[in-house]
């Protein structure tokens, strides 16, 4: 019994490894056609992948900004972020914005969203993988073409089209901004005339793209 459970573990581990590899390696070079959110958005999806020699600058400075100034500088995962989270964890207590860019690439890409320890597992697992196999240019023009960044709408062309009415190419700085302070919660983040806290977080962000270029923070992306 035990040596048939060890032979069927040590199968679907191998299963596991090559099909995810696989994959990995696959979408190094061709487009991502659909991910597990958008399969499970009760809406109708609109997106449109693009090249992001087709996405304005502005707007990988913003996210930079916004999720993960580190991102030219750690491989895969923020190690100050993640003992904040289990310092917050250990006091029952919860922290935002622990995932890098990298995690959340391989969370929207390969997984599911939600919580708990397996999914988060499996998510440093591909992150490592895309981190090994794609680089961050590559990391970053997934992320752009399979974040949900409004109600129905994935990708950065799909969303500058929305609120904007233009291409993703021909992004303002604040506009970027603003797409950017939305990307956590696209489903209830006002992008167009925002208020409040919303709007001086995207005022914030705005202001932080002058660092992130002047400081070559978005480096990485372009080299």
């Amino acid at each position: 019994m035990i040596r048939t459970l060890a032979r069927f573990t040590a199968k679907f581990l191998l299963w596991f490894f090559g099909i995810s590899l696989a994959l990995i390696v696959l979408f190094k070079f061709v487009p991502v056609p659909i991910t597990a959110t958008m399969l499970m958005d009760e809406n109708s999806v609109t997106k449109d992948w693009e090249s992001l020699d087709n996405i304005d600058p502005n707007l990988v400075a913003a996210v930079i900004a916004a999720e993960d100034s580190k991102f030219c500088t750690h491989t895969g995962f923020d190690t100050e972020a993640i003992e904040k989270a289990l310092e917050y964890n250990a006091k029952g207590g919860r922290i935002r914005g622990g995932s890098t860019i990298s995690q959340q690439t391989a969370k929207n890409v390969f997984l599911w969203q939600g919580g708990g320890y397996f999914r988060k597992g499996l998510e440093a697992y591909f992150a490592f993988g895309i981190e090994k196999i794609w680089g961050k240019r590559r990391i970053m023009e997934v992320y752009l073409n399979v974040a949900e960044t409004g109600i129905g709408t994935y990708g950065a062309e799909a969303g500058a089209q929305r609120y904007f009415g233009k291409s993703a190419a021909r992004l303002a700085p604040i506009e970027a901004a603003r797409m950017a302070a939305a990307l956590p919660l696209p489903k209830k983040r006002a992008v167009i005339a925002p208020s409040g806290w919303l709007a001086r977080h995207g005022n914030t962000i705005r202001a932080r793209i002058n660092v992130v270029k002047r400081d070559g923070l978005d480096d990485c992306v372009y080299d």
